[in-house]
């Protein structure tokens, strides 16, 4: 059910939510599938309608009034700085957690990700909770669980048959899951990329540090399997000349049309690329191909997003 943004929908929304039902809820990213952070019976509900891991952690969304004290038990400088340069917006941030945040939600890891969304429904659904004592909304994508994220309510009302209430909020502005930064050392480092990207972070923390840190344990965080985002076809990468050769029951999704197969243009721009990439995805799935050929991205990094998106979705199969 796609319910309209209106002042007494998004009211009736928090109701729902504060008597521990599911809402779908948009954000600049993708549609969450949102319950209180704090109720372990509405999580659960999270968990069963994605069948999720039990033991995946999940990020709690906050509204800009929120006290990030409620959750993270510490909070470093650096993580200061980047709330002040990206909250409200696509930026999670791992941090020590206070007992408010419990195992359901930090999938039993002594860290919590918290994250302020930019989304004008999702800010009004995060006030309002507020009053009905919820300081945070856990709102993993509203799909099941390693598919393809839902960028527009239609999406939800798709994925889960018209079960789950959903808000309104239009196609999503940035189109792929937040950046997500481990905030628990002595320096920022990414651990899953997205629209934020680690030179901007650089920039904003004014700490140098490398674009990964393998040798150094990192906390779980969500989207992090090396299978995920992935469409129901088949998905490989090809390149432009090995396009040439494929079968017509293909489509190539890419920047240069083969002369064969089927083709679908994709944006040479990044942003715009993320922002149709799981729209374009879930268009594809329909259309009975029997395999979706992706040209490869520019290894750039405005790009990484996208590229770590395309390659968890190919590692599917």
């Amino acid at each position: 059910m796609i319910i309209p943004p209106t002042p007494e929908h998004i009211l009736n929304a928090a109701q729902r939510l504060a008597a521990g039902e599911l809402l779908g809820l948009p954000t600049e990213t993708v549609y969450g599938l949102a319950a209180d952070a704090s109720n372990a019976a509405a999580v659960a509900l999270i968990y069963s309608a994605k069948g999720r891991p039990a033991d995946h952690p999940l990020i709690v969304h906050l509204a800009p009034q929120a006290d990030l004290s409620h959750w993270a038990a510490v909070t470093p400088d650096f993580a200061v700085d980047l709330m002040k340069a990206f909250w409200p917006g696509p930026l999670t941030l791992v941090l020590p957690r206070t007992a408010h945040a419990k195992d359901f939600i930090t999938g039993a890891q002594n860290t919590v990700a918290l994250r302020c969304p930019a989304h004008p429904v999702a800010q009004a659904v995060l006030k309002t909770c507020l009053g009905f004592g919820i300081q945070g909304l856990a709102a993993p994508s509203a799909n099941r669980f390693g598919r393809v994220s839902p960028t527009t309510a239609q999406h939800v009302e798709d994925e889960f048959a018209g079960a789950i209430a959903t808000l309104e909020g239009g196609a999503c502005d940035v189109g792929i899951e937040s950046t997500i930064v481990d905030c628990t050392e002595l320096s920022p480092r990414v651990l899953r990329h997205g629209a934020i990207t680690h030179s901007q972070i650089e920039q904003a923390t004014g700490i140098q540090t490398p674009a990964t840190a393998a040798h150094r344990a990192a906390p779980r965080v969500s989207g992090s399997l090396a299978a995920h985002y992935a469409p129901a076809t088949p998905l490989r990468f090809c390149s432009l000349a090995a396009a040439e050769q494929l079968e017509k029951n293909v489509v190539y999704m890419g920047f240069d049309a083969p002369r064969t197969s089927a083709f679908h243009a994709m944006p040479r721009d990044a942003a715009r690329y993320a922002q149709q990439l799981y729209a374009t995805l879930r268009a594809l799935d329909t259309m009975q191909y029997s395999q979706i050929a992706v040209q490869p991205v520019p290894h750039e990094a405005a790009w990484a997003g996208v590229a770590d998106r395309l390659a968890r979705a190919a590692a599917s199969f």
